[in-house]
């Protein structure tokens, strides 16, 4: 595993949300000071969804800071399997309601046919990403890079210079649009957020050198440090937040 990994384990998802929110919200408050702006990208899923509630209510200068995801369903952005409007639900609001958001689908009927406009609206977004937040399924899967997909060779290619690619997974619904591994990399601070003693087994099996194509987190995990991958931090939580 890289040198540049620190793993951080709670009881509980509500202690992790706390420790978690406070850390984001510092690297991001850091970047608008530094640079005068800031870029947060995040992942889907139930996980995050406390995560974003507490997000939302940090006193930040939001309207300096530009959030996108790391990859999305090609469904309609009303659809419940939409990443856009779990964020727009549960962190574009409160305070958070400021920032700038830019989602991943568009018109095209389908990802591949929509992957060339993604990627320029991707691209008009500060990198490297002062902070970007990804999860973890029960195939290793982070992002939708996905064991088995067909593009999955292109998507982790660290030569290439598109920020996306258009996705199709073969364990999993939805045609999909994801980050590349260079634009993931391309972040200053990642967040592995997990919970539960499934997804740690996943995670424990990963940290064990192997084919990363098997367990396609392994690309995050053992990531050269240059010229690409920045810091990793796993926070792993043994239970979910209470309902």
């Amino acid at each position: 595993m890289n040198s540049k990994t620190t793993i951080h384990s709670y009881p509980n998802q509500d202690l992790l949300v706390i420790e978690l929110a406070d850390r984001i919200a510092q690297l991001l408050k850091d970047g608008v000071i530094k640079q005068g702006q800031a870029s947060l990208a995040v992942s889907g899923g139930s996980p995050p969804v406390p995560l974003f509630k507490r997000l939302s209510k940090v006193d930040l200068p939001w309207h300096k800071i530009f959030i996108t995801l790391v990859d999305e369903r090609w469904v309609d952005p009303t659809d419940p399997d939409s990443n856009e409007q779990l964020v727009k639900k549960h962190l574009l609001q409160n305070r958070a309601a400021a920032a700038s958001f830019t989602g991943m689908k568009n018109i095209a009927a389908t990802a591949h046919e929509g992957e060339s406009e993604c990627c320029t609206a991707l691209d008009k977004i500060p990198r490297p990403f002062d902070v970007l937040i990804l999860g973890l399924g029960h195939d290793g899967h982070t992002a939708s890079l996905f064991p088995g997909a067909e593009q999955l060779n292109q998507a982790t290619d660290l030569s290439s210079q598109k920020s996306c690619i258009a996705i199709t997974p073969v364990t999993a619904p939805h045609e999909r649009m994801s980050l590349r591994l260079p634009a993931i990399l391309d972040s200053k601070q990642i967040f592995l957020h997990i919970t539960g003693a499934e997804k740690k087994e996943v995670l424990d099996r990963a940290m064990i050198p192997g084919p990363p194509e098997e367990l396609p987190i392994r690309y995050i995990l053992f990531r050269k440090t240059e010229p690409q991958g920045g810091l990793l931090s796993i926070y792993w939580a043994q239970q979910k937040s209470k309902p």
